[in-house]
């Protein structure tokens, strides 16, 4: 049954300890082995999934409790792991880290015991020996409902160091499924937003998904890693696998038929964050979603009826999309045309006036540009403008997390009213656009893809 299916959360006591190298190679180790391998990252991170999508061929899936709710955690978790052998979910942060100031909501330990599965903590160990016991002792019994089923000691010098460790994890009781030496880590890029996309790094990406499955494959126990994931039995809660929805009440008459509702999706190495979810549901919702890439693209898919554009990294590709004329020409005309658009923090800086002094689409009357100040965190948020996306009065959790800020001119409205940590309102509501910086994920008020399909049906 799909509620039993094996489970391992992959975490560590902090970032920057090996969660993602860990977790990729072991996707990518078990499905070189012929096990369907369903992969899942906690938290907003768009790009982990990426690499995990190349590691076990199959769609990347976030189960975060605060932009979703603690709900829809386990039904997320059940529909990406339909037909799966095992599961793999990569945490964030440290273990017992989540939103700040909201106690252990959205953690990775909050997680694991919404899903009932087993933890596996990856220890840096390059500088300590016995205090390794003290760490994870720490961790095992910080929180007794959280089950430390074993751990994977990485950056380990010598075998002398290996032994010391091992000696020490034993007297707290928790075994060693993996070792893996400091002198064979796998190097993977990172600029200002964290790790390089899969997106723009063609067969480097590849490569490096490879190594990682070596080192983890070569120092760690597999047999063990996937028995103690056979060993999570069922789901808590009696949960059912979530779905975007019941198919669409509307019935095509024949000039849908000859001309398909489209919404067109942003996507290429420019603009690479998306929840699978969202295409989804607007699937579900009756749109036939074409994706296209505004890096090559002159053109809008034909008959594009909206537009989602999400978020990325345009600041890295400004010169490449600003020379792309033709498509920001089409860009703003769909968008004058009263056609819905709905854009996310890149997508936002896209339909900007400019970016860094770059000519962008000009469908908002914006300046963008780079900053040195880090805007990042999770944010309670209200939509204040009515929109092709939300009613005024709809409340979502959402995410920011970007480098840019936006100088606003006159005429449109904002989109949302943060509640919280601060607030103040963010974004532009303007004819049939919904632009911000907030990332949100639409499983959480499906019917913002169902209200942004039927405004691309009436526009």
């Amino acid at each position: 049954m799909t509620s039993a299916v094996p489970r391992l959360v992959i975490a560590a006591p902090s970032s920057g300890s090996g969660k993602t190298t860990v977790a990729t190679g072991l996707m990518a180790a078990l499905a070189a082995r012929g096990l369907a391998v369903s992969p899942h990252k906690v938290g907003p991170d768009y790009i982990d999934p990426g690499y995990h999508a190349l590691a076990t061929g199959r769609v990347g899936r976030n189960l975060d409790a605060y932009l979703c709710g603690t709900e829809l955690v386990a039904p997320l978790f059940l529909n990406g792991a339909r037909g799966c052998d095992i599961a793999v979910v990569e945490g964030v942060m440290g273990l017992y880290d989540g939103a700040a100031g909201e106690g252990e909501l959205a953690s990775t330990a909050q997680v694991a015991k919404l899903l009932g599965a087993p933890v596996v903590l990856v220890v840096d160990a390059s500088s300590q020996a016995r205090s390794v016991a003290a760490l994870v002792h720490g961790f095992v019994s910080w929180d007794p409902e959280v089950r430390v089923g074993g751990v994977i000691l990485n950056k380990v010098g010598s075998d002398r160091h290996e032994a010391l460790l091992r000696e020490a994890t034993d007297s707290v009781g928790v075994p060693v499924l993996g070792v893996l030496r400091r002198a064979r880590q796998v190097s993977t890029p990172s600029r200002h937003l964290g790790l390089v996309p899969v997106a723009e790094r063609g067969t480097e990406a590849v490569e490096a998904v490879e190594a990682m499955a070596a080192l983890v494959a070569d120092g760690c126990d597999l047999e063990a890693l996937v028995g103690l994931a056979r060993a999570a039995g069922p789901l808590p809660g009696g949960f059912a696998p979530w779905t975007p929805g019941p198919a669409p009440t509307h019935h095509p008459t024949r000039s849908d038929e000859r001309s398909p509702l489209r919404v067109a999706v942003a996507g290429g190495a420019a603009f690479t964050f998306s929840y699978a979810e969202h295409t989804e549901l607007l699937a579900a919702a009756g749109a036939e979603v074409v994706t296209f890439d505004p890096l090559r693209d002159e053109e809008l898919p034909e008959g594009t009826a909206g537009l989602v554009v999400g978020g990325g990294f345009p600041e890295v590709y400004a010169a490449e999309l600003s020379a792309n004329e033709p498509l920001r020409k089409a860009v703003a005309e769909l968008a004058l045309s009263g056609a819905p658009v709905a854009a996310e923090c890149a997508g936002l800086l896209y339909l900007c006036r400019e970016l860094d002094g770059l000519p962008m689409c000009g469908v908002l009357d914006a300046s963008a540009r780079m900053s040195e100040r880090l805007t990042l965190g999770y944010r309670d948020a209200v939509a204040v403008s009515d929109s092709a996306l939300a009613a005024a009065g709809t409340r979502m959790r959402g995410h920011e997390f970007h480098r840019t800020a936006v100088e606003p001119g006159a005429g449109a409205a904002p989109a949302w009213g943060m509640r919280a940590p601060e607030r103040r309102v963010e974004g532009f509501v303007e004819r049939g656009v919904h632009a911000s910086y907030l990332h949100t994920h639409w499983a959480s008020e499906p019917g913002v893809a169902r209200r942004f399909v039927e405004r691309c049906r009436t526009s």
